[in-house]
């Protein structure tokens, strides 16, 4: 079964970039001096600066080996590039009205860059999937953990697209 793409926003991507730049050329090369001063001072079965920094080696080293593999496997799209601006796509932040009249305004984003305390959720999350494609007036059934909803899409914004 092919894997289904890793979409992610440029700012999602660049934080990924970040974070693994910083892993790879500043924590990791501190972290491995560190190790191999503790080595230096003799018997590394009782010496905890030695057994902390493997096991925190091997912590950012997994780390680095993910955020590699998910820049590699992803693909950068523009939110502010989206030609059909009256429907729901990736990167879209739209304004749902349940049947109880409560607002919310959530953000269509990549896996790696979710953030539901913010409004920022997965493009693949049961209420984006029930979402895509939908137009401002149409009403999306949903279900969820807590049960069936209706969404009525009353708002779709994108990114304005900066020059330069």
């Amino acid at each position: 079964m092919a894997e289904r793409p890793n979409y992610i926003t440029p700012d999602g991507y660049r934080r990924l970039r970040v974070e693994y730049e910083t892993l790879f050329g500043d924590e990791r090369p501190k972290l491995v001096e560190t190790i191999s001063w503790a080595a230096g001072n003799g018997d590394r079965s009782e010496n905890g600066d030695y057994i902390y920094g493997r096991k925190k080696l091997r912590e950012i080293d997994r780390r680095i080996g993910w955020l590699s593999k998910r820049m590699k496997n992803a693909t950068v799209v523009d939110p502010a590039a989206q030609p059909d601006r009256a429907r729901v796509f990736f990167g879209a932040t739209v304004t749902l009205v349940d049947e109880d009249d409560k607002e919310r305004i959530v953000t269509l984003v990549g896996e790696d860059e979710t953030d539901p305390a913010a409004g920022r959720i997965a493009w693949t999350s049961p209420i984006a999937r029930a979402i895509r494609g939908a137009g401002v007036g149409d009403v999306r059934r949903v279900t969820l953990p807590s049960g069936e909803r209706e969404l009525e899409i009353v708002a779709i914004a994108y990114p304005e697209k900066v020059d330069g």
